[in-house]
């Protein structure tokens, strides 16, 4: 399980080209910095649950399970801000791994699309990630390469670029099926799937930053359909 700790006494923020921070009264940088949080959630966790409970990792830190708690993830956010031009702003959560690069999510985002497009499709969509996810783990356990490396949201956001009407057939079979042979089709050259996004629409899927490439995406596609036995 994955928790986002959230601070919103600082925030991370990105502005349009050729605007300053003073075009929106960001004037005054924040004192209190994402690595002092970050240090001050690390000893939140060890006075909590004992240095033996708790491993710190680049990005999250790992709170052991025991007889009483599931293993959980805990990654210190701050909040994020988009600005447009007319001052306005979107937001998200941010955080920066230990030697890495920023990364940026967007949680309200996520959640609201993926309401939306289980509505439309009649309550499949959601189904047809939980049986993809599934379906990801049984292979993984059975140590199928293409399997391994695929993280689940990165499943979520690929269907959710499947079209609306490939949910509508009367067995989850029929769907699984469609969605795959659409997955494969698009995912065997980048110009067929350059502008897809993640499901919140504020991140290309398959541009540079990303922890996954469309090529894994597509071997494990193409793995699932073979595993399943569809011809």
């Amino acid at each position: 399980m994955d928790v986002c700790v959230l601070c919103d006494n600082s925030f991370f923020f990105d502005i349009p080209e050729a605007m300053t921070r003073n075009d929106f009264g960001l004037n005054s940088p924040a004192t209190y910095t994402y690595s002092a949080y970050k240090s001050d959630v690390s000893t939140a966790l060890t006075s909590y649950f004992g240095n033996d409970g708790v491993k710190r990792g680049k990005k999250a830190f790992d709170i052991h399970q025991n007889t009483y708690r599931i293993d959980a993830d805990a990654v210190p956010c701050f909040e994020y801000r988009r600005y447009e031009a007319d001052g306005s702003h979107l937001t998200g959560v941010a955080f920066d791994p230990d030697g890495g690069a920023r990364i940026i999510n967007w949680p309200e985002q996520n959640y609201e699309n993926g309401v939306a497009k289980n509505k439309i499709t009649g309550q499949r969509f959601k189904d047809v990630v939980r049986i993809m996810k599934r379906l990801r783990n049984k292979m993984a356990d059975e140590e199928i390469e293409p399997a391994e490396p695929i993280p689940s949201f990165l499943i979520e956001c690929l269907v959710w670029n499947v079209p609306d009407d490939d949910f509508r057939h009367d067995t989850y079979t029929a769907d699984v099926r469609h969605a795959l042979a659409h997955l494969f089709n698009k995912t065997r050259k980048f110009d067929d799937c350059k502008e897809w996004g993640e499901i919140n629409e504020l991140k290309y899927l398959f541009r540079s930053g990303q922890p996954w490439t469309m090529e894994k995406a597509h071997a494990f596609i193409s793995a699932a359909w073979d595993y399943i036995g569809f011809e």
